[in-house]
């Protein structure tokens, strides 16, 4: 199934959404958040991570937003943005607090820092609007890649 962009109406968030209980359809087309367990309540976090993907690979938010990233596997992983892949205005981000794409690379390498262990997570808020390509840097060759496409809030008050 095709990723749905969501923008959220005025003053409610994605997960405060998600937890009216709209259903099972509108909470896996919606803004990426994964349903979790039989009791059908949301999980806390936007992105998860198999053994070689994000799920979803691609996400849309608004300004000011915080996509959280999930390990749901058991093998380590990295939120790693492609330097030449964000806005020009936007701050870089990786997991371990990595200020460029050469640090983070080197950082894995060099004894895996800025990994996600199982069940870690790794959040970053989103400020200028644009398309941000990221990927994973031990499985980017298996295709282990995602995008966040940010956009201003289409809410009026």
């Amino acid at each position: 199934m095709a990723y749905v962009g969501w923008i959220p109406s005025a003053g409610m968030d994605r997960r405060a959404f998600l937890a009216t209980g709209l259903g099972t359809v509108a909470t896996t087309a919606l803004a990426g958040c994964s349903v979790g367990g039989s009791s059908g309540t949301p999980t806390e976090y936007d992105v998860g991570m198999t053994a070689a993907d994000f799920t979803p690979g691609a996400i849309t938010v608004n300004v000011g937003e915080t996509v959280v990233w999930r390990n749901t596997s058991s093998h380590a992983h990295t939120v790693t943005a492609y330097e030449e892949g964000i806005p020009d205005a936007a701050d870089f981000f990786a997991s371990g607090g990595f200020e460029s794409q050469s640090a983070a690379e080197n950082g894995w390498t060099s004894g895996t820092q800025g990994s996600i262990a199982a069940d870690g997570e790794y959040q970053h808020t989103f400020e200028v609007p644009g398309e941000y390509g990221y990927y994973c840097i031990p499985h980017e060759p298996s295709g282990m890649v995602g995008s966040v496409t940010v956009v201003e809030s289409t809410t009026t008050e």
